[in-house]
């Protein structure tokens, strides 16, 4: 079945228009004369983005509209590359005139352009080329060709009135109180007698709140309806109620409509009024003192003001009163609930063979059925704890008869089983129609991951940042804090789920999900696993790919690579190594390294993390469009100098580079680069000078001084957060430095390693120690400390202030030289404090636990774990 992927391009338009009217483009586009040339492309792309509602609900009906906006979707990405191209020869020579000594190399100008330099060279006499104007001319071509055919496609321009929201097809039925009789109740009687004791605890608390609301949040498909259908009919539910009505919500949220439901639900009378103030004064009389039960199902509102005005007659029925509300998003649960939510999880599989093997053949299970077993197992795990997608698959099982029409059910992707009988994914895509474009955008890239992989909530909106699919908002300044807002949201939707090894910034796809994103992302996204030849997908359609995942093998050869020989417009390749440590890794062949990397001219995003990759070619720095360059666990040990010619990167992973011994010497003029993480990289043992010029730096995982680096090199990372470790502090030797570099100020540090030298040798100063250590005083926002190799006989006096009250884990290890421990009874979070090698204290008193306390057990109110280790001098401990 050919299954027509959606195109979302509204959040997309937004971002072209704000590149075409920048300041920066304007500032190159006017001397250059193409400016009125680009200004053309304003106003027909404020025409075509006029239509694209109406285009995007249109097009899973009318396929020529599909086709339209696959083409639109080609050109704005055609469209965004050459934008990109020109900001970034914008940049460069922004750079390059604040840099004027460089600025005298002509072959740096050539790089972007090289066929359009003239002999007089100066960046101001740089002429675009050909090719540029080609460019520039095709693109408003093509943009003069899709509004002509716009005409014939009787699309609504948004300022004529659009149409709704959401696409009625898509619509969920409505549902109804009445629960199956014949179909079982598997795996849910432990969530019922949870929600029946929540209600009952409602009734007795003695609560002046007249109603109580109980959430029932879960992802589509989980049973939450099922549930409540129960709960509903439950005997006790029958006699402890004296009024019960049942309202199916689904999207549209009307006041009046949903009032009238209920009235005539308790009342088995029609209402006559049809204003929402008479519908409320009826009834709230009918309610009024009586103990009422609402199941309002399928909630979708955000609205709080919508329910406020809703549940204003609720109010005046007795106590004990109960409203169950079950939506698929914690934002609604939020504006209505009285209790905690209830999260309703997925099934087990043996629960979800009996739904399957009930709805396909009426069994209770499939031990009896040794023909159909070893299908019917497989087919349940398919459905990943999902009772809707078991009988959904159970309902197109009964007509077939043989096993080996259950093999091909087994073998089929679940996409490709006919619509007519399978209702899981439009019922999953119910979730999709309510995201705003720009989430659409963020969850389809998603597509990438492969079933059952586990990623890192931090590295993917690093990734969403690299695409450029994140803009600063009113409320966020900052793009990760915008990218966490938007995870957040489609967490809270049930699109992810926390892992199940209980790794906080850890998630997983649902299968289902996983095939929802492949099926909305289209031909854009492609993954090269274990199963290329069908994941790849029509050959022919790789040339418009922009995304795409590999999963490493231990060899990867060329051939495996050869599909992206058609894909050279590509923005993301993005490698996924099997295991998450970088102890084991995947070689790549140097033809892939080589040869087709570089000729991927459009990357955005480049990941080789996990291959066993030993440098890179200097071709790497022809790639102006990288944002994101993920090298984690190579066997690297440096990085070609071009690779500080990337302006636009913003993301440079090197973490578990094991050989690494240096960085780029003019990485400074990474301006746009905001992480930079180089932890894990023992062998790195000098940085270069100026990575004070990277304002923008947030991540920066440690700063190696000497050679000419000092740590006042931190005073203009004002961005700085996370962890940041220090080594070779013994090399400071103007205590003016370390108050330049300003910690205190670093708001967003969380985690601080200070390191000095284990060698204890007469060059070490202790009075300049303790100046430096005092002056390099963190936030008190850190939650984290560690100290190693001090080697002063006093801790600063910073250490232990009441002030830090976040901090949870302090480690202080080889401050050989102390001879007394630190105050730290005082700090309300340490939750663990670890010392080792203090071989200077002879006693562990009450001078730890803080003086002035009246009772020394009042100290470390969290403490968990306390650690002592190689503590040779101490006598005694009191």
């Amino acid at each position: 079945m050919f299954v027509i992927p959606e195109i979302f391009l509204t959040a997309f338009f937004q971002v072209l228009l704000e590149k075409v009217a920048s300041g920066d483009l304007f500032n190159l586009a006017l001397p250059e004369g193409i400016y009125s040339r680009l200004q053309t492309w304003t106003s027909k792309l404020e025409l075509l983005e006029a239509v694209l509602s109406s285009a995007e609900e249109k097009q899973i009906t009318e396929k020529p509209v599909n086709m339209w906006l696959q083409h639109l979707q080609d050109l704005a990405y055609d469209l965004d590359d050459l934008l990109d191209k020109l900001a970034t020869e914008a940049l460069r020579r922004k750079l390059m005139m604040a840099q004027p000594t460089q600025a005298s190399n002509p072959s740096m100008f050539r790089k972007l352009f090289p066929a359009c330099c003239s002999t007089n060279f100066s960046p101001r006499a740089v002429r675009f080329d050909f090719n540029i104007s080609s460019e520039i001319d095709n693109i408003t071509e093509r943009l003069e060709d899709l509004l002509k055919q716009k005409s014939g496609l009787n699309l609504m321009s948004d300022n004529l009135g659009g149409t709704s929201s959401r696409r009625t097809g898509d619509e969920r039925p409505p549902s109804t109180s009445l629960v199956d009789e014949y179909s079982g109740f598997y795996g849910r009687e432990k969530d019922k007698q949870a929600i029946l004791a929540q209600m009952c605890l409602g009734c007795e608390s003695g609560s002046d709140r007249r109603f109580r609301v109980i959430p029932i949040v879960g992802m589509g498909g989980v049973g939450k309806t099922t549930l409540a259908q129960h709960i509903y009919n439950d005997e006790k539910v029958q006699n402890f109620f004296e009024l019960k009505a049942w309202i199916c919500v689904s999207d549209k949220f009307d006041e009046l409509a949903i009032t009238e439901t209920i009235y005539k639900a308790i009342s088995s009378e029609s209402c006559e009024f049809k204003d929402l103030n008479m519908v409320q004064v009826k009834l709230r009389e009918r309610i009024s003192k009586k103990k009422y039960l609402l199941i309002l199902d399928d909630v979708w509102n955000e609205n709080y003001g919508k329910w406020d005005v809703l549940s204003r007659p609720f109010q005046a029925g007795a106590p004990g009163s109960t409203v169950i509300v079950t939506t698929r998003n914690d934002s609604v649960a939020s504006i209505m609930r009285s209790v905690p939510d209830y999260y309703l999880d997925q099934l087990g599989n043996e629960e979800i063979c009996s739904i399957l093997a009930h709805h396909a053949r009426g069994w209770q299970n499939f031990d009896a059925h040794p023909d159909f077993k070893e299908a019917g197992e497989a087919i349940a795990k398919k459905c990943k704890g999902l009772p809707l997608a078991a009988k959904s698959l159970g309902g197109l099982l009964r007509t077939k008869k043989s096993p080996n029409q259950w093999k091909d059910v087994l073998d089929s992707k679940i996409w490709d089983l006919p619509t007519e009988n399978n209702d899981i994914l439009p019922a999953l895509r119910l979730s999709y129609q309510h995201l705003p474009s720009h989430l659409k955008r963020l969850f389809a890239y998603c597509s990438i991951f492969p079933k059952d992989y586990e990623f890192d909530k931090h590295d993917l909106v690093l990734l969403w940042m690299a695409e450029g699919f994140l803009r600063p908002s009113e409320t966020h300044n900052e793009m990760e804090d915008v990218g966490f807002q938007c995870f957040d949201e489609l967490s809270s939707r049930s699109f992810f789920q926390c892992s199940k090894t209980g790794a906080e910034s850890r998630f997983v796809m649902h299968d289902l999900v996983n095939d929802l994103a492949r099926q909305v992302a289209g031909r854009v996204c492609f993954r090269l696993d274990d199963k290329a030849e069908s994941n790849v997908q029509d050959r022919d359609s790789l040339s418009k790919a922009r995304h795409s995942s590999v999963i490493c093998h231990q060899y990867d050869g060329s051939q495996r690579f050869e599909a992206f020989s058609r894909v050279r417009k590509l923005r993301t390749f993005l490698s996924l190594p099997v295991f998450r440590t970088y102890s084991w890794s995947f070689y790549l062949t140097n033809q892939v390294v080589y040869d087709l990397l570089p000729q991927l001219h459009f990357l955005r995003v480049l990941s080789l993390s996990g291959y066993n990759i030993l440098q890179l070619p200097n071709a790497i720095g022809n790639l102006k469009h990288l944002r994101y360059l993920n090298l984690s666990g190579t066997q690297i040990e440096q990085l070609p100098e071009s690779v500080s010619e990337l302006y636009n990167l913003q993301t440079l992973l090197l973490q578990g580079c094991s050989q690494l011994t240096k960085l780029p010497t003019n990485t400074r003029n990474l301006i746009n680069l905001r992480h930079l993480d180089i932890a894990g990289t023992e062998e790195l043992q000098e940085m270069p000078l100026g990575l004070c010029k990277i304002a923008s730096l947030q991540t920066l995982s440690k700063i190696v001084l000497g050679r000419g680096l000092k740590v006042n090199e931190l005073r203009g990372l004002s961005n700085l957060r996370g962890a940041l470790s220090i080594i070779g502090l013994q090399c400071v030797m103007d205590a003016q430095d370390a108050r330049e570099a300003n910690l205190t100020c670093k708001q967003g540090l969380e985690e601080l390693e200070m390191v000095w030298s284990s060698d204890f040798d007469d060059s070490r100063n202790q009075m300049i120690e303790k100046e430096v250590i005092e002056l390099l005083k963190p936030s008190t926002n850190l939650r984290r400390l560690e100290v190693k190799h001090y080697g002063v006989v006093e801790f600063p006096s910073w250490l232990g202030d009441p002030s830090f009250s976040q901090l949870a884990h302090i480690s202080l290890s080889d401050c050989r030289h102390c001879t007394s421990l630190p105050s730290l009874g005082h700090l309300m979070s340490l939750k663990k404090l670890h010392i080792s090698g203090i071989k200077g204290v002879k006693t562990v008193g009450n001078e730890l636990c803080g003086l002035g306390w009246p009772h020394v057990g009042d100290a470390f109110p969290s403490l968990e774990t306390l650690e002592f280790a190689d503590m040779s001098q101490v006598a005694h401990a009191k």
